[in-house]
């Protein structure tokens, strides 16, 4: 059974009325815990980009770009899209049952939400009530502001990042500091790294854009320590 059927079918029994906790309880493991997360990933998504009152192209190609789905397998895709993106209701419920199957603050949970910064701001803009959505989300998975804050600078359109908070990090920080906790993003956005903490190999592509800017944003800092 492909992954695909097996989330249709789990959001098909969702939409029967099964309750949520009980469906997220039986994917805490693998395979299924990849099941699990590409469920939250597709639901969320669907919902937050309904939240500002429509869901655009843009956002579903951002979708596609940072979760890889094959041609055969898009069908099924769709449907489950469609199914969640219906309405915004129930969005908290979702992000409060895969944040109990990962554990709060895991760091699968940003990587979750880097996804969903990403098709956040898909079509240029970045909506108040995206803001407010992800805001909640991220309260949700025991996110702290700091880290809200530093995927929020990343992704927010037409606004040059301050390097920073990329990373996370403030300017009366000792270098070296800096330069431990940039290693650490780094490690943490290996592929390897993804797939050891139950990331499957669809949404892998999650990594390629946050290396890139961690990377901006320690090469500048870096610069200016120099300067």
């Amino acid at each position: 059974m492909s992954i695909w059927l097996r989330i249709s079918l789990a959001l098909s029994a969702l939409s029967k009325g099964d309750g949520l906790a009980a469906v997220f309880d039986h994917l805490r493991t693998p395979p299924e815990r990849s099941v699990a997360f590409t469920i939250a990933v597709i639901a969320l998504s669907a919902k937050m980009a309904k939240a500002d009152g429509l869901v655009t192209k843009n956002e579903v190609s951002a979708f596609r770009e940072v979760f890889y789905i094959p041609e055969a397998d898009l069908p099924q895709a769709a449907r489950v899209f469609n199914l969640a993106r219906q309405d915004v209701s129930g969005f908290e419920l979702y992000a409060k049952n895969i944040s109990r199957m990962f554990g709060h603050g895991n760091p699968v949970l940003t990587d979750l939400m880097e996804g969903l910064f990403y098709i956040a701001a898909a079509d240029g803009q970045y909506h108040p009530n995206e803001d407010e959505f992800l805001l909640e989300v991220a309260a949700q998975f025991g996110l702290k502001e700091i880290e809200f804050q530093a995927l929020r600078a990343r992704h927010i359109p037409n606004l040059e990042p301050d390097p920073y908070t990329v990373l996370g990090v403030s300017m009366d920080q000792d270098f070296d500091q800096i330069k431990s906790i940039w290693r650490k993003l780094v490690r943490e956005s290996h592929p390897d790294q993804m797939l050891a903490r139950g990331v499957p190999r669809e949404a892998i592509k999650l990594a390629e854009r946050r290396l890139i800017q961690i990377n901006e944003a320690y090469d500048q800092i870096t610069k200016a320590q120099v300067a």
